[in-house]
């Protein structure tokens, strides 16, 4: 007998049907054993009559076993349907159950808002976890929301193009997770923060429109809102300026809401524009909660954050990109670009989009022209020598007819955590890591052996 899906029951009343699943709840009463069975449509109330020949096998069955089902679907009396249930006017009547796989007792209540349980009992157990109502919601919601991004891309003519995840080491911003190579003895990779210098070569390629769902990594020191390795909607454009790349994503993320979130509404369309230094001025952050009312889990307060300094001093004294290098310079300040004088109060022609007080993203149009790429290495006080080693493929590019471009990368993460209403990202990751960046569940990261540290030419030195 072929399976049938458990939201689709009621349409066989009056018929057997065989089901796949997990046992939800088992209840007994009297000579009655009823069981709530779950598969990834839904659940169904069944319950094993006294004469069943199933009784003998149900009475040995527990909560969390997989099973299947062969039953009767049978219409429930009139006083017991549930209409606001899925399968509340249906009931199973067990005939047989075959037990595919047992299960021991329960580490924690999986039936609960597993919030409450100890963060790391519940990662040790992330599977178990996941299996909780609240965190099948989270993670088929993510999977809704990528879906949305990709179709909403395609629509739009963007090509998903799949980049490396093993690159060489360029210096843009964070610190990279470092890759040895066993075949090229003492050289590296590093997985990369970002697609950003391939998906500007994919405009230099002439695809003009690139986009795709980007895993990055970032070894930086964690927080709530952050992972070692974490998802963005990575997106470029050629032939734009910057009002085109803000008014597309607003668009999008408009149609985003209206579609998979109608309940929600947004407080303000245009979505707000300020600059950087109004920002900072006015509320004391580049990330403003705009929100009237901040109780609302209803609200969702959009706002731009433009013109950011291109250039900030380290902690060492110390000149750097404030996002990164390959960022346009907004075109009042070109003459203090060129000149070098009064560097710090240089704009990027970049963005950021904030949604109740979190950054979703940032933007900026990007340099495509050699001699403004390079002035801004000089102005990094990256030698000659130093911009041929590290960034020789992008200076090269350029002299290629590399197009007016820019792009953005919202991040997945924190998208699905803010329209979940999820305190942090860990609830809307499958596996994430802790707030330490280790991978409890499957205890990472670990060592590995002297025969794997000699194949890359690594010894450890403690």
């Amino acid at each position: 007998m072929k399976r049938t899906y458990i939201d689709k029951l009621r349409e066989h009343v009056g018929e057997e049907v065989l089901i796949s699943g997990w046992v939800d709840v088992r209840r007994d009463q009297g000579k009655l054993v009823f069981f709530d069975f779950r598969d990834m449509t839904g659940k169904v109330q069944g319950v094993v009559l006294p004469a069943s020949p199933a009784m003998e096998i149900a009475k040995g069955i527990r909560d969390e076993f997989v099973v299947t089902v062969r039953g009767k679907i049978n219409e429930r009396p009139e006083k017991n349907k549930q209409a606001d249930r899925l399968n509340g006017g249906v009931e199973l009547e067990i005939l047989e159950i075959t037990i595919l796989n047992g299960a021991e007792p329960m580490p924690f209540d999986i039936h609960s808002d597993t919030r409450e349980v100890n963060e790391e009992v519940r990662l040790k157990y992330r599977y178990l976890d996941l299996r909780s109502e609240r965190m099948q919601k989270n993670i088929r919601m993510r999977d809704k929301i990528i879906s949305f991004f990709r179709d909403y891309m395609h629509r739009n003519n963007f090509v998903e193009i799949e980049t490396p995840m093993l690159m060489k080491g360029t210096p843009e911003g964070s610190r990279e997770y470092v890759v040895p190579s066993r075949l090229h003895a003492g050289k590296f990779y590093v997985l990369p923060q970002s697609p950003q210098q391939f998906k500007q070569l994919s405009m230099v390629a002439s695809f003009e429109r690139y986009f795709q769902i980007a895993r990055c990594m970032r070894d930086e020191d964690q927080r709530g809102d952050r992972q070692p390795e974490f998802t963005q909607l990575d997106f470029e454009m050629s032939f734009v300026e910057r009002e085109d790349i803000l008014s597309y994503t607003e668009e999008m993320f408009i149609e985003l809401v209206k579609k998979l979130y109608p309940e929600k509404k947004i407080s303000e369309t245009p979505f707000p524009r300020i600059t950087y230094k109004e920002s900072i001025e006015k509320y004391g952050s580049d990330k403003p909660d705009l929100r009237k009312d901040k109780n609302d889990a209803n609200e969702l307060a959009f706002a731009w954050i433009v013109d950011f300094p291109m250039f900030e001093k380290t902690k060492d004294g110390e000149i750097q990109a404030a996002h990164h290098p390959f960022c346009a310079i907004n075109p009042e300040d070109k003459e203090n670009f060129m000149s070098g004088e009064d560097i710090f109060s240089i704009r990027a022609n970049s963005y950021d989009l904030v949604l109740n007080g979190y950054e979703l993203s940032s933007g900026s149009i990007r340099i495509h022209q050699e001699a403004e790429q390079k002035r801004v290495f000089e102005l990094l006080n990256i030698s000659e020598e130093e911009q041929q080693k590290k960034f020789g493929h992008m200076l090269s590019a350029f002299k290629f007819g590399a197009p007016p471009h820019g792009g953005f990368a919202p991040g997945i993460d924190r998208i699905v955590m803010l329209l979940q209403g999820e305190p942090n990202i860990r609830e809307v990751i499958a596996f994430p890591k802790t707030g330490e960046g280790k991978d409890l569940m499957m205890d990472a990261p670990a060592e590995i052996s002297d025969k794997q540290l000699k194949e890359v030419g690594i010894k450890i030195i403690k």
